[in-house]
Parts: C-alpha cells; sequence; structure tokens
C-alpha cells in the first residue's frame, strides 16, 4: 500500500465525517483522486465500510451518512428525542414518518426530484395527511401485519389529537413544540436545519444538496412496503 494513497484517503474520510464537501467544487483534488486513483478509493471504501458509513455521489459531489446502528456517528433513539424536541417513542415515529413525507413532496416516481426548491410548514402537514389518510384505509382493507397495524393506528392516533395550531395562536407566531401539527413541524424543520439538509427563510424551508443526495440514495436502496403503504400502491410490488 502506497503511504500517499493512504494518507489522501484518510484525509477524505477525516473530511467527510465533518460536513465537508468533497467534489468539482471544494477539495477538487482530492474528489479527482476519488475518481482516477482506484487505491485512494479503495482504502476509503474499507475504511468507511468498517466504521458503518455509507457513502453518496451525487452532483459531482461527495456525502456520508450513518449506517444502521451506528452508535458513533449516528443517533440512538433517546439521542434523536432529546436532540429534537420530543418525550416519548411514538412522537419520534411520527417525526420519522414526517421525514419521510418530507421525501415524498421532493422526490417523484421518475427517479428525480421535483423543480420546487422549497416546502412550508402546511405543505407539509397536508402531505402527512393525505399519508396517514391511506395508511389507515391499508390497515383496514389490505393485508397488514399486527405490527404495522398497531404502529400506524398509534401514529394516526397522536397526530389527529394535535389541533393544527395551539389555541388563541396563529400561523405568524407559532415555534416549535409538541402540542400542535404545526409546531410538531417545525421541530421536525430545526432538526433537518441543524443537519445541514435544509435552510429556513420567512417560513420557507429550502431544499439543500446534501438532503437530495440523501434522500434520493435512500429511495433507491429502501423504497418498499412503507411507499407502497402511504402511496396507495401495490403492496406485494417489488421497487
Amino acid at each position: 500500500m502506497d503511504n500517499v494513497n493512504l494518507d489522501k484517503a484518510m484525509e477524505i474520510f477525516a473530511l467527510l465525517i465533518v460536513g465537508e464537501e468533497i467534489g468539482s467544487e471544494s477539495h477538487t483534488e482530492l474528489y479527482e483522486e476519488y475518481r482516477n486513483n482506484s487505491e485512494v478509493y479503495d482504502i476509503l471504501m474499507s475504511v468507511l465500510k468498517k466504521s458503518n458509513l455509507k457513502l453518496y455521489e451525487f452532483g459531482n459531489c461527495l456525502y456520508v451518512t450513518a449506517g444502521e446502528g451506528n452508535r458513533i456517528f449516528g443517533f440512538t433513539n433517546d439521542e434523536l428525542k432529546r436532540t429534537i424536541g420530543l418525550r416519548l417513542n411514538k412522537e419520534l415515529y411520527l417525526a420519522y414518518f414526517i421525514m419521510y413525507n418530507v421525501i415524498l413532496l421532493f422526490y417523484q416516481d421518475s427517479g428525480s426530484f421535483s423543480h420546487i426548491d422549497y416546502v412550508r410548514s402546511e405543505d407539509v402537514i397536508s402531505q402527512t395527511n393525505s399519508s396517514m389518510q391511506k395508511a389507515l384505509k391499508a390497515v383496514h382493507e389490505k393485508a397488514l401485519n399486527a405490527s404495522e397495524e398497531n404502529s400506524f393506528e398509534i401514529l394516526a392516533a397522536l397526530w389527529e389529537d394535535m389541533p393544527l395550531v395551539p389555541s388563541n395562536d396563529d400561523m405568524t407566531s407559532l415555534k416549535a413544540a409538541r402540542g400542535s401539527k404545526t409546531g410538531f413541524v417545525k421541530l421536525v424543520f430545526n432538526f433537518l436545519v441543524s443537519q445541514d439538509l435544509f435552510f429556513e427563510s420567512q417560513g420557507r424551508y429550502y431544499i439543500k444538496q446534501r438532503f437530495k443526495a440523501l434522500a434520493e440514495n435512500y429511495y433507491e436502496e429502501n423504497r418498499g412496503r412503507l411507499y407502497a403503504i402511504v402511496t396507495g400502491g401495490d403492496l406485494n410490488a417489488s421497487y
């Protein structure tokens, strides 16, 4: 193994795990090493695999995300609850469901993102309402297993019990909080902004390239039963 190539691979790794972008416009020399030097590529991929990290290349740029169960670079459920501002596991699962619906607002069946650059809280609430209704319809009409039925019924009850906004409040003065649909969605977006996936301006949440990279690769690898349930698709289809 060439020590120079080892150093370059580890430099790429060190930058990626702290959120730096490596691509055609940033750290270009290292990106070219990744693209054109097979030993640098192989070393990097080996280190990422042993670290339980996934590498995504999107728009001539590299990104990493934690693999399932990664206790060093990822979050445990309890850590996520504290970070987002939640107390109960069912609230965390609802946050996951809302994040999934944020992806649905941007992703299209053609395999590319839609033309929209931003979403608002009310867009996410509308999308979540629609997905929840389809999931409950699947509970009653299709062959979901007992665990799926119970999970969606719990999430639906939690979501439906929330008012759109707190009493005596309006849409413009709302803060992120667990007590209303709008406040809950803002909690979720605060987390997405903190992870450098969106930025907010005047109540609009603008998509960032990192979110596109993670979301599109997520769809390629994981789209399946949940997608079918919340879109009303064929539960037996292969995606």
